[in-house]
């Protein structure tokens, strides 16, 4: 845990109990805080009355004796509208911030030079995160690894000049982190994605940018169009103090980091072709399976680089990484049938670089569903043998699919894999695949992404063991 010090004595209001905001308030507390929190959930309020923490509704509370609003990334603060408790709080003239923020302040105030890497994207940021910490880790380095979609940053260890901090951060925590000054920042790659709540792209992109405007060390991908201007205008601001590097996984480049063929590379601006470094080779990092790890490989390494581990540590870094669960993570066989898990794609950006691996495919998608739906994924759905539809999205995703794949509406995730399991066995296809890819957020039968996951292995699992007369 970091205890949160600069906030001794004073009075704050939290809002949102789930896992991040648990987190924080610990903190806040340890630190000599007073926290009244709030959940629109009962479940969540009871839990943290349990905990002994002081719950009160704050929809009617005097904001007036509040002196900050810790609020969790799922309440809107912009679009479509803002939150009740955003409302409240800027009436009040009482500032918003998130639990990424409460970190930046104390790492601030305890160990301004200590190493902090924040991960942005939208699609890469769990495995390049993991990855970063995993080579770092190798290399004999302390290394805490939390954020977005792990262990919240507030219950990691506190911020040390000898240790160094791989944070995920999602647009919402970024909005809400003023403060935010990594190490190194990565920009992995910009498609739509969260729009109801930033009500535009350029605002979107805006917001991600963030990372890199402020890092010491700015690492950006060139692969998308819109990472691109990004990257051409930090270039061409030469900020005193802050080195941009840009990072493609799809072309060589005059310099930065890049990879030709497996092998990833980092040339210098201005040294000649002869100079080129040598960082890795992907072929011998059985983790990073699918034409998307590349990309991961790729930024993971530049951003141990600039942390200074050598070369040799990078390359064996990357070939002992062992994966993450829930990212194309083979969790089953039934005869030919292959059961992948690739719960954590929530979008379409991140189901296209499963569908893409693939060519004979059983497709278990759906869930609530995210803007755009899978409109973006029509190029691939020749590798579909059929979809079943799960979830909130089942209609909004029929209309899409009807006509161009066979679909059928399962509604839950159990029926899905079943059914999905009874195709794929009898097609004739010589490698089909059972594939969970939902492109949709979990949250509508599921907690998380790792619950939908863990069911969906936990299915896969009792199919094979019946088929071998095993009980499951």
């Amino acid at each position: 845990m970091t205890p949160i010090e600069s906030f001794r004595e004073r009075h704050v209001a939290l809002f949102g109990l789930g896992t991040s905001g648990l987190a924080a308030v610990r903190a806040l507390l340890a630190g000599g805080a007073s926290v009244t929190a709030w959940d629109d959930a009962e479940n969540a309020r009871a839990q943290a009355i349990a905990e002994g923490i002081n719950v009160a509704d704050l929809s009617v509370a005097d904001w007036g004796r509040f002196d900050a609003l810790v609020l969790t990334p799922g309440a809107a603060v912009t679009h479509p509208v803002p939150h009740w408790a955003v409302e409240r709080a800027q009436a009040a003239g009482v500032e918003i911030v998130g639990d990424l923020e409460l970190f930046c302040r104390e790492r601030e105030a305890r160990a301004p030079g200590a190493a902090l890497v924040a991960v942005t994207g939208t699609t890469g940021k769990s495995t390049t995160s993991a990855l970063i910490a995993h080579i770092l880790r190798g290399a004999g380095r302390e290394t805490e690894l939390g954020g977005d979609a792990g262990k919240p940053v507030l219950a990691l260890s506190p911020p040390d000049d000898e240790r160094i901090h791989v944070v995920e951060v999602s647009s919402f925590e970024i909005d809400l982190s003023p403060s935010l000054a990594p190490t190194v920042g990565l920009l992995l790659n910009l498609s739509p994605e969260h729009l109801d709540r930033h009500g535009s792209m350029e605002n979107y992109a805006a917001i991600k940018e963030r990372v890199l405007s402020s890092a010491e060390v700015a690492l950006v991908g060139v692969d998308d169009a819109y990472c691109h201007a990004i990257g051409a205008k930090l270039i061409a601001q030469a900020v005193e103090g802050r080195r941009v590097a840009p990072v493609s996984a799809e072309r060589s480049l005059d310099w930065g980091f890049y990879a030709e063929g497996d092998e990833i590379l980092y040339r210098a601006e201005g040294d000649p072709a002869e100079q080129v470094e040598s960082l890795g080779s992907l072929p011998n990092a059985p983790g990073l399976k699918g034409r998307h790890s590349r990309e991961d490989a790729i930024f993971a390494a530049a951003a141990c680089w600039e942390l200074g581990i050598t070369d040799e540590e990078i390359a064996r870094g990357l070939a002992s990484f062992p994966g993450l669960p829930h990212r194309l993570e083979s969790v089953a066989k039934l005869g030919r049938v292959l059961f992948v898990n690739d719960s954590m794609a929530a979008n379409a950006a991140a189901t296209a670089q499963a569908l893409a691996e693939f060519s004979e495919i059983f497709w278990i998608v759906g869930g609530k569903p995210k803007h755009g739906g899978i409109e973006p994924l029509r190029p691939f759905f020749l590798r579909v043998a059929k979809a079943y539809l799960i979830g909130e999205a089942s209609e909004e995703f029929a209309e899409t699919l009807e006509g161009y794949v066979p679909f059928e509406r399962c509604g839950v995730l159990k029926v899905a894999i079943e059914r999905a399991a009874s195709d794929a066995t009898a097609s004739a296809a010589q490698a089909p695949v059972v594939l969970l890819s939902p492109a949709c957020a979990s949250y509508d039968q599921f907690a998380s992404y790792e619950a939908r996951g863990d069911a969906f292995r936990e299915f896969a699992k009792s199919l094979a063991a019946l088929d071998q007369g095993d009980v499951p």
